[in-house]
């Protein structure tokens, strides 16, 4: 069983910066997707960005290419998501999901490991 958690959330202004981390434990395969998802208020969970925690290519939505970053340090078994130039349409909660199926599932459904999420505000 895998267990993520996620941290770096906050409250930050337009054009801020904000890195979220998720702390994986448990048995993770270095083959499994890592994904980071959003949640805006009353709205629908969507997809922000996915890599494999080995390494290799990564997926971005377009509303946040060239703004976020996903990472990983397979020696800390955690993923981070740095997000720059944030706008006020990126609040949301924010959650980390593991997951062995592709990294371009979008759906988030073949994700089967998911952290409890956390809140990102901006601020205009």
């Amino acid at each position: 069983q895998v267990q993520l958690v996620e941290s770096g959330g906050g409250l930050v202004q337009a054009g801020g910066s904000l890195r979220l981390s998720c702390a994986a434990s448990g048995r993770t395969v270095s083959s499994d997707a890592m994904g980071w998802f959003r949640q805006p208020p009353g709205k629908e969970r969507e997809f922000v960005a996915a890599c494999r925690w080995s390494g290799g290519s990564t997926v971005y939505a377009d509303s946040v290419k060239g703004r976020f970053t996903i990472s990983r340090d397979n020696a800390k078994n955690t993923a981070y998501l740095q997000m720059n130039s944030l706008k006020p349409e990126d609040t949301a909660v924010y959650y980390c999901a593991s997951g062995s199926g592709s990294i371009y599932d979008r759906s988030g459904k073949s994700y089967n490991h998911w952290g409890q999420g956390t809140q990102v505000t901006v601020s205009s």
